[in-house]
């Protein structure tokens, strides 16, 4: 994972077990005070909240533990390699196209797709990883084969 993954992750674990837990517990006990706990929808509904929350939390923190930092200083920049953006395109019918794609290669915990942060266990970065700048690369993806050319690697 890149050290801003993990600084992330670990932000988040701090806003869960202080803020979010806080109004958890809040409507816990408001829940209680409408009476009979078991036809209270308020309470069932606040106490699946909090135990989500709390697997959210163990979740992070064990992530954050066994977490491994790469550091861009340590990687290769001829071949793509975790925490690198890379910069393709696809080629169609022989030809590159000239939309080009940049996906940074995060660690699947950073994944987010919408800021074009893809994990490494996506069908496009297995394709990717380990190959070099100016390479052809056919990649297995759930629509189909896709070959693209890598035009840089940073």
């Amino acid at each position: 994972m890149t050290a801003e993954g993990k600084r992330k992750l670990e932000e988040e674990l701090v806003k869960l077990e202080t803020e979010t837990r806080k109004e958890i517990v809040e409507r816990i006990k408001i829940a209680r005070d409408f009476g009979d706990l078991s036809e209270n929808a308020e309470y069932d509904s606040a106490k699946e909240e909090q135990a989500f929350l709390e697997g959210r939390i163990s979740t992070l923190k064990s992530m954050i533990r066994n977490a491994v930092i790469i550091s861009e200083d340590e990687t290769d920049n001829s071949v793509v390699s975790l925490g690198k953006t890379v910069t393709f395109v696809e080629i169609i019918n022989g030809k590159p196209s000239t939309d080009e794609e940049s996906y940074t290669i995060v660690g699947s915990a950073e994944a987010d797709p919408m800021e074009f942060r893809i994990s490494n266990e996506s069908p496009i970065a297995k394709g990717l990883l380990g190959r070099a700048e100016g390479e052809e690369v056919v990649v297995q993806t759930p629509g189909g084969e896709m070959k693209v050319k890598i035009v840089s690697i940073k």
